[in-house]
């Protein structure tokens, strides 16, 4: 008589989405914890432009921490006995954090210098038009920014080389750029509606969200631009 054999345990569905959730959460407090003081001495700051510089100090950390994370979640096992999320995570800051912050830096300062200049539009003397130029560079920016860190945190290039493959990849996939693009909508969407933490609390599904759709950018990097 033949016989059924029944699943390992920890491979099931109910297994798998107990091993996702328990990756997500492990993750996300990570992150937070990885990335402040940073965000907590933001909130300590007034809204007035002044504050922008201090504003992109504050952020620093935050590049790592999302770099970590990406690591951590690209890495997760789907297997509830095999569940490491910590130290993925742990294991990709040490990594990653300085080759993110050669990235993440400049596009904060980059970054502010846009804002600041938006933000004092008025007194620059330049036509309309300049300012929703600005704002389409500072949104092209911030995409290149996110298939930088998808590229910084799961391979080892040099910072120059991981920038040049972001901006390739900005054109090359336009799925993966309109994928980071909504990613960018909603966050900025729930932040303004309901509250500023809720991106932060939901950082975690949000990243996992922006590797789903970079899948076309890691193979391909992974085929052609790696040994």
């Amino acid at each position: 008589m033949s016989t059924v054999r029944a699943p390992d345990f920890g491979t099931g569905t109910l297994s798998r989405v107990c091993a996702l959730i328990h990756t997500l959460l492990t993750v996300e407090v990570l992150l937070l914890l990885t990335a402040s003081p940073g965000p907590a001495a933001l909130l300590l700051l007034g809204p007035d432009p002044a504050n922008l510089p201090l504003a992109a100090l504050c952020l620093l950390p935050l590049g790592p921490a999302l770099s970590a994370a990406l690591y951590a979640l690209h890495h997760r096992s789907r297997d509830l006995t095999e569940l490491h999320p910590g130290r993925a995570c742990l294991r990709g800051w040490r990594l990653n954090a300085v080759p993110a912050l050669k990235l993440w830096a400049p596009l904060l300062l980059w970054l502010t210098v846009i804002v600041f200049t938006l933000t004092h539009f008025s007194a620059t003397g330049l036509p309309g038009w300049w300012a929703l130029l600005l704002a389409l560079i500072g949104t092209g920016s911030l995409l290149w920014g996110a298939h930088a860190l998808v590229l910084t945190s799961l391979f080892a290039f040099r910072a120059r080389d991981t920038a040049r493959l972001a901006a390739y990849f900005l054109f090359r996939h336009g799925r993966a750029t309109l994928a980071a693009a909504s990613l960018l909508i909603l966050t900025a969407a729930s932040a303004t509606a309901l509250t500023e933490a809720l991106p932060a609390l939901l950082a975690a599904p949000l990243l996992l969200s922006l590797l789903h759709g970079s899948r076309s950018v890691i193979a391909e990097t992974r085929e052609h631009f790696t040994a």
